[in-house]
């Protein structure tokens, strides 16, 4: 066993490999939930509607591969983009280690097992709607993607880089 520290303790997200970025993402889902910006305060707001490709079940993309043909406004995440959005959760793993935090003990890095997102309550599942079943978007803001959940203790900063 390795006494070395974990890879997002030690790279910036831009020196990541595809995989090491990859597996950063815990499945909660709460980035693929429709945000709205209010045109003149730019408040942004979350609500509880899912992208029409995320399984509400699962957590997961449909199609993760071909995700930006089906939704052409898809954000693909790098570093760049990262650094640059307001609107990922505070759960998320690329904002944790852009901000030089550890991660959150459900994340499967951690934990071990892709479930302990869904049993700390974390993801989506069991909150969201779907896009069909969804009607008006602004009857489906909520504050839950952009908070911790009460359970949560918001990680210490480290000595990783970002």
């Amino acid at each position: 066993m390795s006494d070395a520290p974990p890879f997002w303790k030690t790279k910036t997200l831009g020196t990541m490999t595809r995989a090491e970025w990859e597996s950063l993402c815990d499945g909660c889902g709460r980035c693929c939930l429709h945000k709205m910006r209010d045109e003149d305060t730019e408040e942004l707001v979350f609500t509880n509607v899912a992208c029409r490709l995320l399984d509400t079940g699962s957590c997961l993309c449909r199609d993760y591969p071909n995700r930006k043909q089906h939704v052409p406004d898809c954000v693909k995440l790098t570093p760049a983009k990262v650094a640059a959005v307001d609107w990922l959760p505070p759960t998320c793993a690329y904002r944790l280690v852009k901000e030089g935090r550890d991660l959150f003990w459900w994340h499967p890095l951690l934990s071990g097992r892709p479930e302990t997102v869904h049993e700390a309550g974390v993801s989506v599942r069991g909150r969201a709607v779907t896009e069909r079943e969804a009607g008006a978007f602004e009857d489906h803001i909520v504050r839950w993607p952009g908070t911790l959940p009460r359970s949560a203790k918001p990680p210490k900063p480290t000595k990783g880089k970002a």
